[in-house]
C-alpha cells in the first residue's frame, strides 16, 4: 500500500476547508495510514458464507394494538396547562385566515 503523503492530507484538508498546522498534517497522515492498513487486513477475511446483516443482533419490532384508553389523571394533567377550555388545553391561534 502506498504511503499517505503530506500533500494528499493538505489537499483533503483544503477541500474540507480545514486549516491544519504541520503537526496536525503529520498526525492525520499517520492516522489515515493506520486506518487504511486496518481496512487492508479486513479485506483478507473470507466473508463468502456470511449472511448480510444490518446489525450485530436481530431486532424485532413489537407492536401493540392501538387502543383508546381513558386516563384517571386527565383533570390533574389539565391543571398543569396555562389555559383550559372544556377538557382541552387552550392555545393561542397561530394560523391566519
Amino acid at each position: 500500500m502506498t504511503k499517505i503523503t503530506k500533500e494528499e492530507v493538505k489537499k483533503v484538508a483544503q477541500l474540507a476547508r480545514l486549516e491544519l498546522d504541520e503537526n496536525a498534517i503529520n498526525n492525520h497522515a499517520e492516522q489515515l495510514e493506520k486506518i487504511l492498513d486496518y481496512i487492508k487486513q479486513l479485506e483478507k477475511i473470507d466473508t463468502d458464507d456470511v449472511r448480510c446483516t444490518t446489525r450485530a443482533i436481530e431486532v424485532i419490532n413489537v407492536f401493540r394494538k392501538d387502543e383508546n384508553k381513558n386516563s384517571e389523571y386527565t383533570e390533574d394533567l389539565l391543571e398543569l396547562g396555562p389555559s383550559i377550555e372544556d377538557k382541552y388545553f387552550k392555545v393561542p391561534k397561530i394560523i391566519n385566515e
